[in-house]
């Protein structure tokens, strides 16, 4: 199958093909139809990946620090040398899409082959023919729905959990600083709620769309800005500001102070420098609210991987009732994605859409992967890359699991030893198995490790995966 990845390395954009993932216990594989390229994000990690050793320390200070605790403990040229194998995996791209559900498994119930479904997370969610996803990161798409719109469900989760975190009311005055994707999808919750929604963006273009999906006003951005809010407010000021705008400028947390009443609520879901300005935040006694991305449970492997639910009694939206809320908002028709797609590519050439991040005159928003799906395509779970035999003067090995234990240190070694080949990997990401097959030169991909034990060409299997899973 086809997946879009980023070359870490150099920052570089590109479709490989990789096994068809395998189904894992508590989980589904969903035949991706819609992909939502959420420009915002996916630009922030282009440019990490485009700069070099030194411009990806200073943006990632977290593991720099990391580097140097490593380099304390086990030497500067094993630091470097683990770090410099992580960027050379690839890296998939995507977070959030909509399919139908092609395989289930055995203790999955919830579900059944054929079900319309939007999809979560930035491990699995990604921009492929295909994904393999737990049952707690899917959503049944209601009826009436098109996949197209129920793709953008994870991003409009995003929204609404920043707006929840407004501690929003019927009649609330809201103001959204930064109408691209997410901010756009804001506008219409927040309208969907009985807010009053006011839109201020640097784009006039954009300005006037939050006008058309039902913002009450919208305005570019200016020094007149917070007297015109004042007055709209009868100089009481916003109840809430939600700033879904992103970059290095501290312009938005400085409007924010300005706008809103004694008390308000100040919602951050875009990645903004964060120094605020004490005097407005201190004097109006302002709260600063910063929502962890589409809701409670992310970030939580128990929740996320493991498929162990939160009780609805003690947290009432987590990240998949926040998914049903957005596709509920969907089906009445007052949520409607559709009006902010600008573009719709094929996973090939959906590769163009990064590379015209900077220098797309046009007004992108909402860029949409449509995927082919052939009811008749053959799964391919095996890959070989070439015609190879076994070699019998060699021990003949396969790897099961390609994590970081197993790249930086097993297979430098393991590579070096004259007497064995690694013919063979496979593991829990088929997008693991290329990098590994393209730095090492293994030739045969599995998704599934039993299929690699029926291979009777292979001597000895090296297990690597997590202890718990040996």
């Amino acid at each position: 199958m086809k997946q879009l990845v980023l070359d870490i390395s150099s920052g570089d954009t590109k479709v490989v093909e990789v096994p068809d993932p395998s189904v894992r216990t508590g989980g589904i594989i969903v035949k991706n139809h819609y992909s939502v390229i959420s420009i915002g994000t996916e630009k922030s990690i282009v440019d990490f990946a485009k700069k070099n050793l030194i411009g990806k320390a200073r943006n990632r200070p977290d593991l720099f620090k990391a580097f140097l605790e490593k380099a304390k403990t086990d030497g500067l040229i094993v630091a470097y040398q683990q770090a410099h194998r992580r960027l050379e995996q690839y890296l998939p791209l995507g977070y959030s899409s909509a399919g139908i559900v092609d395989e289930i498994s055995d203790d999955v119930k919830d579900f059944k082959i054929g079900d319309k479904v939007a999809c979560a997370g930035a491990e699995y969610a990604w921009h492929a023919d295909k994904i393999s996803i737990p049952k707690n990161l899917v959503a049944k798409v209601p009826d009436g729905v098109d996949l197209k719109d129920a793709s953008f469900s994870t991003i409009a989760s995003i929204a609404l959990n920043g707006f929840r975190c407004a501690n929003p009311e019927l009649g609330h005055t809201v103001v959204i600083i930064g109408l691209g994707l997410i901010g756009l999808l804001t506008v219409q919750i927040a309208k969907a709620a009985g807010c009053k929604v006011i839109g201020i963006d640097l784009d006039e273009r954009k300005v006037k769309l939050s006008l058309e999906l039902g913002a009450d006003h919208a305005y570019v951005r200016s020094e007149s800005n917070v007297t015109t809010i004042l007055e709209l407010t009868g100089q009481i000021g916003a109840d809430s500001v939600i700033i879904t705008a992103s970059g290095d400028s501290n312009d938005s947390i400085h409007l924010a102070g300005k706008v809103t009443r004694k008390k308000a609520v100040v919602s951050i879901i875009g990645a903004i420098k964060l120094d605020i300005p004490r005097e407005d935040f201190y004097k109006k006694e302002l709260s600063v609210q910063i929502p962890s991305s589409y809701g409670p449970g992310r970030y939580d492997r128990s929740y996320e991987e493991h498929g162990h639910d939160y009780p609805v009694g003690f947290v009432r939206w987590t990240i998949s009732r926040n998914m049903h809320a957005v596709l509920q908002l969907m089906k009445e028709k007052k949520l409607t994605p559709s009006k902010i797609i600008t573009e719709i590519s094929s996973i090939d050439s959906a590769v163009q859409s990064y590379t015209n991040f900077e220098s797309s005159a046009k007004l992108r928003i909402g860029s949409v992967i449509k995927y082919e799906n052939n009811e008749n395509n053959v799964k391919s779970k095996i890959i070989s890359i070439k015609k190879m035999e076994p070699n019998p003067n060699k021990i003949n090995c396969g790897l099961i699991g390609g994590g970081i234990y197993a790249t930086s240190i097993a297979l430098p070694i393991m590579r070096k030893i004259k007497d064995m080949t690694i013919t063979s990997v496979s593991t829990a990401s088929g997008l693991s198995s290329k990098s590994i097959s393209e730095k090492y030169e293994v030739n045969n991909l599995y998704s599934d490790y039993h299929d690699m034990l029926e291979d009777e060409s292979i001597d000895l299997i090296f297990a690597m995966t997590r202890n718990s899973l040996h």
